[in-house]
C-alpha cells in the first residue's frame, strides 16, 4: 500500500508542477488553490509512505516520477521538445526507480 500511496504523490508532483503553468505567477485563483492543494496532499502521501520505504528511496521514486511525468507532459501539452536524448534519460531515470524499488 505504501507504494501506492508514492505513486499518487508523484502523480499529484506531475500535476501540480504542470499546474504552475496555469497560475501565471499564482496570479489566477484557481488553478493556484489547485496547485497548492495537489503540493500539501503530494507531500502528506509521500511522509506516509515514507514510513514503510526507506526516505532515500521514498523520496528519490516520488521526485523521479514527477521529473518524468513532468518532462512528458510539458511535451504533450506545451509543445516542449522531447528530443532522444531527453527520451533516453527519461527510460533510464524509470530504470533507476524500478531498481530503487526492487533493492528494498
Amino acid at each position: 500500500m505504501s507504494w501506492v500511496l508514492l505513486i499518487i504523490a508523484g502523480l499529484l508532483e506531475v500535476g501540480w508542477a504542470v499546474g504552475l503553468k496555469y497560475t501565471d505567477g499564482f496570479r489566477n485563483l484557481v488553478p493556484s488553490v489547485l496547485v497548492s492543494l495537489a503540493i500539501a496532499t503530494s507531500i502528506f502521501l509521500l511522509a506516509v509512505a515514507a514510513r514503510h520505504i526507506p526516505i532515500g528511496i521514498a523520496y528519490s521514486a516520488w521526485v523521479g516520477i514527477g521529473a518524468a511525468g513532468t518532462v512528458i507532459l510539458g511535451a504533450v501539452l506545451f509543445k516542449e521538445p522531447l528530443s532522444l536524448q531527453k527520451s533516453l534519460c527519461l527510460i533510464i531515470l524509470l530504470a533507476a526507480i524500478v531498481g530503487l524499488k526492487i533493492s528494498k
